[in-house]
């Protein structure tokens, strides 16, 4: 571990990586980063692949989709992959690619909603847009194009709602329309002639304007917004070919509470367990007297906190459980970290859990150690998924929304999660061998089940458990307001389940060696 990460914690690590991807593509981008740093190399799926026993790799699939993987010294072709999934989207509004809408002499952007979020929650908050870019780039008469991340800094435009006095009944029921409430105002045009930047007057069904060609950027989207990115890429507004784009609250993520026992951010769900899955930091009890007021002195002194369990330690769990010359010497399995994206919206895409991605991954690396075939079906059975998706806290004030004996608490642990119709793909088994995990570790766990009168959310374990036919458990940090565009989640949480992780991928092949079950 380098000198310097020895002066952060598990939470200020957490928050940096919150703060740092404001979308999917920043967040693969941050994996890649810590990866890199950590040893591993990266390869590509267009390419051979030239692995070794000992040593480690990652992948990235349309930059938004990352899978790391650590060969043991011991592995043979057939023998198992021990994976953690998670996923690296979160709800939010998506530029549409036709964005510029002009309405009373307001110049709006249009968005599309991305999966299932708290809608409400996004009005009246400053906004700003990231995603990535693809660049035109001229020389000496070669063209070429480039994918660039992006992200402005400051708030550009927001959402806001409409005065009471407009409508008296808002409190006693408020409900978005999606397609004309949700649209961010982004300037007026008065400052865009006042700045010199033309529009065109129109609706933004007639999606162009006399001077451009049809279907160009300037046709598509404001030229005030296409500047503002151009200035952040240091290019020209006419380079910008395409973009996938989102709008992004500005408020940075943090530690807070009185007792600063809780995160308040937003895409919790599921960086959390994207950065658990990955993140580590040392001890705790040296830093305290440089936090800022000591306040955390206050959590650790509160009854909110379990002393003993301090001091707090991460780093990235597959990064950690394989960072020393050692820790891979007795491995006879593979340690795999595969982040998703498009969960929050069924997973069916290129780069989604229910693409064959994994699959691809575990059949690559053993078809590339033994050239029969027949060995990949073996290690399929060998293997096991960690599907960590964040849970639902018990909310105070809605204690009435969980089942009487599963109320996942704060500080409580990971929750796992069973449905008996396979919305999670726990079983007696897989909950077991977590159980065990925890049991042996001294860390504490939570079990949840939906009311039989509510509906039940999914992840990417029944996809991934259907699909290649591993053994799967889910799992995930409690937590509240999940959707928002502000979550919460405890400090404690993001501790445990870094420890069960890391755990998890020393522990796993030893204990599934006494588990008996098909014979």
């Amino acid at each position: 571990m380098a000198k310097e990460e020895g002066n952060h914690t598990v939470v200020s690590d957490l928050i940096n990586f919150l703060n740092a991807s404001p979308t999917a593509f920043h967040a693969v981008d941050e994996a890649k980063k810590q990866l890199k740093t950590a040893g591993y190399q990266q390869i590509s799926e267009k390419e051979n692949w030239e692995l070794k026993a000992g040593h480690k790799y990652f992948f990235t699939r349309n930059h938004s989709t990352i899978v790391a993987f650590a060969i043991g010294k011991r592995f043979v072709a057939g023998n198992g992959f021990y994976i953690v999934g998670a996923h690296t989207d979160s709800p939010c509004l998506k530029l549409k690619p036709v964005s510029k809408v002009v309405k009373g002499g307001i110049l709006e952007v249009g968005v599309q909603t991305y999966g299932g979020g708290l809608w409400h929650t996004w009005f009246d908050r400053d906004l700003t847009v990231a995603g990535r870019v693809i660049l035109r780039k001229e020389i000496a008469g070669s063209v070429s194009y480039s994918h660039r991340l992006v992200r402005l800094e400051e708030p550009i435009m927001r959402v806001p709602t409409l005065a009471i006095h407009l409508d008296r009944g808002v409190n006693d029921g408020f409900k978005v329309n999606t397609q004309t409430h949700l649209l961010p105002i982004l300037a007026t045009s008065l400052k865009a002639e006042a700045n010199k930047v033309s529009y065109e007057n129109d609706s933004v069904e007639s999606g162009k304007k006399e001077n451009d060609k049809t279907g160009s950027s300037n046709a598509k989207h404001h030229p005030i917004l296409l500047q503002l990115l151009a200035s952040k890429l240091e290019c020209e507004p006419d380079d910008i070919c395409d973009f996938e784009l989102q709008a992004c609250d500005t408020q940075p993520s943090i530690v807070a509470g009185a007792a600063k026992e809780f995160v308040f951010s937003g895409r919790l769900d599921n960086l959390c367990m994207s950065f658990c899955s990955l993140k580590s930091v040392p001890p705790l009890f040296p830093l305290l007297p440089h936090w800022p007021g000591s306040s955390f002195q206050i959590f650790l002194t509160s009854p909110m906190c379990t002393r003993d369990l301090n001091p707090l330690y991460a780093f990235l769990a597959l990064i950690d459980a394989t960072s020393s010359d050692s820790s891979l010497e007795e491995e006879p399995g593979i340690r795999m970290v595969a982040l998703f994206d498009h969960e929050e919206c069924g997973s069916n895409s290129a780069q989604g859990a229910g693409s064959p991605v994994v699959l691809d991954a575990m059949s690559r690396i053993t078809d590339f150690f033994s050239p029969n075939s027949k060995l990949l079906e073996k290690a399929v059975q060998r293997s096991f998924l960690v599907s960590a998706d964040m849970a639902h806290a018990l909310h105070p004030n809605y204690m009435d929304r969980h089942e009487e004996n599963h109320q996942p608490k704060l500080h409580g642990g990971l929750v796992i999660k069973q449905n008996a119709n396979q919305r999670y793909a726990t079983n007696a088994v897989t909950s077991f061998i977590f159980r065990e995990i925890a049991s042996k570790h001294n860390l504490p766990i939570q079990d949840f089940v939906v009311r039989n009168d509510m509906a039940c959310g999914s992840t990417i374990g029944p996809i991934l458990a259907s699909g290649i036919g591993i053994r799967t458990v889910d799992v995930g940090a409690p937590q509240l307001s999940m959707h928002s565009i502000r979550e919460m989640c405890a400090v404690d949480d993001v501790k445990y389940s870094y420890e069960h992780f890391k755990a998890f991928f020393q522990e796993f092949f030893h204990l599934d060696a006494n588990i008996v079950v098909d014979i």
